[in-house]
């Protein structure tokens, strides 16, 4: 495990950094807030273009720098800063972040495997505002990258590469492409190709491709007839392009899920002011059950999304070696409810939230169009389901302990302990968890220590909803294993995928937990007192017997938090629950 730093401060690096970057773009609601206001949003998707002088900003507060290593010049210090700067892009545009998403997949295995002058090259594009892309996809094939037909011919001292890919964001407006390509009978590269550096006579972009949403995106492709490229374009050794490209994915899947909880963020928000100032028979229609109800368990999701993903996002520091696993269940479950949060908040608008117009400029209906990619690039969500369901019968079996599982969870979880700084190295990434997930195999330990906690630190009611909590969950646990143990050889099933998705909810539930027992004490306040807990856990288990109910008592202190984010513009997060009137306000510049 790499040495950690241990920064107990009031507000992480990456919480900083990414209130930096929301005071400076302004509040969407702001009409003057320029390109990233959403009146300039929604007037660019009408025109099927990125807000004018939205890159421009972004570009100068320095933001294609977190795509950058640090040793590299740039700011990419860890996944978790990447994870909430671009949260805060996308709770105001999901295109210019997938934008930059699209970069990021494409200049990672550069980091991971590629040489000095590989690095130094793409660095330098990068961080002047150069865009990059990746060129895997092929359209008669889709994900099965085995049939890919693009190929890198030897010839002379250099390769020869014929091929087209289809669909690829930034392939018109990157400079970078790293293309896959068969290089031998059934071996495969990454090459870095260089546009600038080609004949042009030997590439073409081809046509935008028109799309639901992401309007403006760059989604286009590009085909190559004999283009020749010097032997050192080969990103690491010949013939390992197909296990680079997994690797690469864990890492994008993981910095997806910020995609989805910065529009939570958003529609939550936008959802909650509504509800607010509507009027209805009288009263603000808040006052509504219904309406309630639904701000109130879409608050839940978006506080259960972060418990879920932050420690994923730490992972590539902490312990890369689990992200196989861990990847591909953040870049199921986040996507996924954020589907359901956007689904929510369109009821909770109603008619307001089919018009193009009206509320926070009709944004809405644009978040709901851009929102749907997240479930379905870097994997959909059952290619997903397919890589947990696969190692199922390991998991279920578990080896021994690696006898540093508490630190590794401490280190996972502590939101106040910055992780190691990452120091790209391909051969760290694994293409399975062999077996390994500290966070449920450590499921009794950790009940345990909940239990005891709970019961010395937390109201007598607290302790005993969480003890019949945990047994419900237990419960499911011990159901899900004899599942597994009667079916072993049966991971492709829709059986087994079902069973894929259990596994992945009761891992939201011990990530919850988890969460709470590590940040308690320093978080204090409604955190400490474990009532959200309660709620999230009810929260989860609805989404298995949807007859269970949230436990009224515990709205009052929740809801509390909810008015004031909305009306003070202040983060919704678990670090909203925390003591004090020190919560970040996002546009405490302006």
């Amino acid at each position: 495990m790499n040495s950690k730093v241990a920064v107990r401060t009031e507000w992480t690096p990456a919480q900083e950094i990414a209130a930096d970057l929301d005071a400076y773009l302004g509040d969407p609601m702001d009409d003057d807030a320029g390109p990233f206001s959403y009146k300039a949003i929604v007037d660019a998707e009408e025109a099927g273009e990125l807000p004018s002088g939205a890159v421009t900003a972004l570009r100068r507060w320095g933001f294609p720098a977190f795509l950058v290593p640090c040793h590299l010049g740039g700011r990419l210090t860890t996944l978790e800063e990447l994870f909430f700067v671009t949260r805060g892009v996308s709770r105001r545009s999901v295109t210019l972040a997938v934008m930059y998403g699209s970069g990021l997949l494409a200049v990672n295995p550069v980091w991971l495997w590629g040489s000095a002058k590989q690095q130094e090259t793409v660095a330098d594009g990068i961080l002047n505002g150069d865009l990059a892309c990746f060129g895997v996809s092929e359209a008669d094939h889709g994900s099965d990258v085995m049939a890919s037909e693009a190929k890198a011919d030897p010839e002379g001292d250099g390769l020869v590469l014929t091929g087209t890919k289809w669909p690829v964001g930034n392939a018109t407006r990157g400079r970078f492409v790293t293309a896959y390509a068969k290089t031998g009978s059934r071996d495969f590269s990454l090459l870095l190709v260089d546009k600038h550096k080609l004949d042009p006579d030997t590439w073409s972009v081809l046509p935008p491709v028109r799309t639901v949403g992401l309007r403006g995106h760059d989604l286009s492709g590009i085909s190559f007839q004999d283009a020749r490229l010097p032997m050192d374009c080969v990103v690491g050794r010949r013939g390992s392009g197909l296990v680079q490209t997994l690797k690469t994915l864990q890492i994008t899947r993981t910095a997806i899920a910020a995609l989805s909880v910065g529009t939570m963020d958003a529609v939550v928000r936008i959802g909650m002011e509504y509800a607010l100032e509507r009027t209805l028979y009288g009263a603000d229609i808040y006052q509504i059950p219904v309406i309630r109800d639904h701000l109130v368990k879409t608050h839940l999701d978006l506080l259960i999304a972060e418990c879920f993903a932050v420690p994923v996002a730490r992972c590539l520091t902490v312990s890369p070696a689990r992200l196989s696993l861990w990847s591909s269940m953040a870049k199921y479950f986040v996507p996924v409810v954020g589907d359901e949060v956007v689904a929510s908040i369109g009821t909770v608008l109603a008619a307001r939230g089919y018009l193009r117009e009206g509320v926070a400029h009709g944004v809405f209906q644009k978040l709901q169009r851009d929102h749907a990619i997240a479930s379905i690039f870097e994997g959909t969500t059952h290619v997903n389901l397919a890589n947990v369901a696969a190692q199922l019968p390991y998991l279920v079996k578990g080896p021994a302990g690696t006898g540093a599982d508490e630190e590794l969870l401490a280190d996972l979880f502590t939101w106040t302990m910055t992780p190691p700084t990452w120091k790209p190295d391909g051969r760290l990434l694994q293409l399975t968890n062999e077996g390994h997930d500290e966070i449920g195999q450590r499921f009794d330990e950790t009940v345990d220590s909940l239990l005891t906690t709970a019961k010395a630190e937390a109201s007598s009611e607290v302790a005993a909803e969480l003890s019949d909590l945990v047994t419900r969950i237990g419960d499911l646990r011990s159901e899900l294993h004899a599942g597994v143990r009667a079916n072993p050889s049966d991971t492709t099933s829709v059986a087994a995928l079902n069973r894929a998705r259990r596994y992945i909810e009761i891992h939201a539930m011990m990530s919850c937990i988890l969460t709470w027992l590590h940040n308690r004490r320093e978080f204090g306040g409604v955190f400490a007192e474990g009532e959200w807990l309660v709620l999230c856990l009810q929260r989860l288990l609805q989404r298995i017997h949807p007859d269970t109910e949230l436990s009224e008592d515990y709205l009052p202190a929740l809801e509390a938090v909810m008015f004031r984010c909305s009306t003070e513009r202040r983060w919704f997060s678990l670090r909203s629950l925390s003591e004090g009137d020190d919560l970040p306000d996002l546009h405490r510049n302006r």
